[in-house]
């Protein structure tokens, strides 16, 4: 056998048809009508906010691409409707969109739900010199009259130098601090992992390794309830997380890189590919494999 890696190219994706650049109108029982006119005002800014947010982040891939072809898929099952869409490229070499609508639980950190929405980016840039995006935004509504939101912002740092990892930090600081947060245990929780007595703790040895500068928003001390400060805080921080990384891509695509620096980035692939088979709680428990595979991984894993 020779020494060089055994590469396995991950992909996954058929190509099903062309999106429309915006947030699809997947199917699903959830129940608009059903919610109180507080929150169907939620409902209503967040399916505009997350169209606004598909449209720029996509928008700017097909310039750092010089095009944009997608490949699209819609799955069905009696828990949840998945659209994924996914672009590929020179500079961007691959970024996975998830857009969930969960119609019924399936696990016991779950509870039905009148109206949900989960919205995520992955995105694997050509250059190692810029690490990984993982984000989420998710938002529920409940039979109760109780609400949550949340979501995760952060990278997988690779070859990522401190210059621009203190960029990513220092953006997330000045919406903390704008809206009196304190980003110190989100940052720990996107660091650690859930801890045992937490519905949401899996095997943390194989967790991501993430950079620690953006957070994460989900179980405690995560969620939050649906508020028009915590709103605002949420897709403030998501946009301005988001544009911030985009804009290390831009930056960073044409610079020089060494052979330690594709080593970074294989091990930093390798790892999220780890976190996605044995530690994520939802692409171990519910998300189904067709569906995470093609939006969630890298282009290619080395062993």
């Amino acid at each position: 056998m020779s020494n060089q890696h055994l590469v396995t190219t991950i992909l996954f994706a058929v190509v099903i048809t062309l999106a429309h650049i915006s947030v699809p109108n997947v199917n699903a029982s959830d129940n608009l009508e059903a919610l109180p006119p507080n929150q169907t005002a939620f409902a209503q800014r967040t399916l505009k906010f997350l169209a606004k947010i598909d449209a720029e982040f996509f928008d700017r891939v097909e310039k750092l691409n010089g095009g944009l072809e997608l490949e699209t898929q819609s799955v069905s099952t009696e828990f949840a409707d998945y659209d994924t869409k996914v672009a590929r490229g020179p500079v961007v070499e691959k970024v996975g969109r998830a857009f969930h609508i969960t119609k019924k639980p399936q696990t016991r950190f779950q509870k039905q739900n009148l109206w949900s929405r989960y919205h995520s980016f992955d995105v694997h840039p050509k250059t190692p010199l810029v690490g990984m995006l993982h984000t989420a935004f998710v938002i529920q509504f409940y039979p109760d009259g109780s609400s949550t939101l949340g979501g995760f912002l952060d990278i997988l740092p690779g070859a990522t130098s401190e210059e621009d990892l203190a960029y990513l930090r220092e953006t997330m600081d000045e919406v903390y601090a704008k809206y009196g947060i304190d980003g110190a245990p989100h940052r720990e929780l996107s660091c650690q992992g859930h801890v045992d007595d937490d519905p949401l703790a899996m095997d943390n040895r194989y967790r991501r390794r993430t950079a620690c500068v953006g957070g994460s928003f989900f179980s405690n001390p995560g969620m939050m309830d649906v508020t028009e400060k915590n709103f605002n805080f949420m897709t403030e921080a998501y946009e301005r997380f988001i544009d911030a990384y985009m804009t290390l891509i831009e930056k960073r695509k044409d610079d020089p890189y060494t052979v330690q620096d594709i080593a970074a980035q294989d091990a930093m692939r390798r790892n999220w590919l780890e976190d996605m088979l044995f530690s994520d709680p939802f692409t171990t428990n519910i998300t189904p494999y067709e569906v995470w595979s093609l939006s969630n991984l890298p282009p290619a894993v080395k062993f």
